[in-house]
């Protein structure tokens, strides 16, 4: 009888680039595939450790001399909303939400080139072409779905969202941006707090928040937020706490990172 054994995860570091979220720094990432059977318990694990999916990729920010970036969730339970966050509630009662698999359509590309044109025109996508959108939105080797966003009329907001075993990844998100008083935005991460809630997850996991971005600030809003640091999650408390200073000692060596990462069992 013929046996196979569990192969670890390889772990790899791209070349640096400038950073997306902070001005004159550099970015570095340590990344690790991922496929096969075992794909969803390592996306759960590396999850819980600050990683997030990109396709069939697992990433963690691992830039030489900045740990700014710290992976953010809202712990459901804590929760509360804002006046602020009640009015977007209100104001977008008539946003009718339908969760289908991960199938790209050309009315959701439209709407995402519209987002890239309006808000992020200079960003990493902005040349996507419409096989790269599919790409990424169909290459899962996990639990994902895809919530569009509409009333009568259009196709207003979109969001990739990774089923977790505890909670909501919220991949990525795009909305109309010609749609500003709605706050789209904040109402698609609302809406996946009630989801979440309804599903009994603890958690809807947001990507990263980075102090000193303007990029990144409106996430700091959600009440029961907090944040990956120092190898555990922690309430976000002040926002203006966080230092964002470079510093050589900022980051441990990469072989001491990858050898702090927990790893489902049969993985390691």
């Amino acid at each position: 009888m013929r046996h196979t054994l569990p192969i670890a995860p390889q772990f790899y570091v791209t070349a640096p680039q400038p950073c997306p979220y902070l001005d004159g720094r550099m970015e570095r990432k340590l990344f690790t595939a991922l496929q096969g059977d075992t794909a969803p318990e390592l996306n759960d694990a590396l999850s819980k450790q600050g990683f997030r999916r990109s396709q069939n990729v697992l990433y963690l920010p691992s830039c030489a001399e900045c740990s700014a970036c710290m992976s953010a969730r809202i712990d459901v339970s804590k929760f509360q909303p804002t006046r602020s966050q009640r009015r977007v509630s209100k104001r977008a009662a008539h946003i009718d939400r339908r969760a289908t698999s991960p199938w790209a359509t050309e009315e959701q590309y439209d709407l995402f080139r519209k987002y890239l044109d309006g808000r992020h025109a200079k960003g990493g996508m902005a040349d996507m072409d419409m096989f790269e959108f599919a790409a990424m939105v169909e290459e899962t080797p996990i639990r994902s779905r895809l919530f569009e966003y509409a009333d009568k009329i259009n196709l207003r907001a979109v969001c990739l969202t990774d089923v977790l075993d505890d909670g909501l990844s919220m991949v990525y998100s795009f909305f109309d941006p010609e749609s500003e008083k709605l706050s789209l935005g904040t109402y698609v991460i609302l809406d996946h707090i009630g989801v979440a809630q309804e599903l009994g997850l603890p958690y809807v996991y947001l990507g990263y928040w980075v102090p000193g971005s303007r990029k990144m600030g409106y996430k700091a809003n959600f009440a029961g937020l907090e944040v990956y640091r120092g190898g555990a999650w922690e309430p976000l408390g002040d926002p203006e706490g966080y230092e964002v200073d470079v510093h050589p000692l900022s980051t441990d060596p990469i072989a001491e990172q990858v050898a702090q990462i927990a790893l489902p069992p049969g993985r390691s």
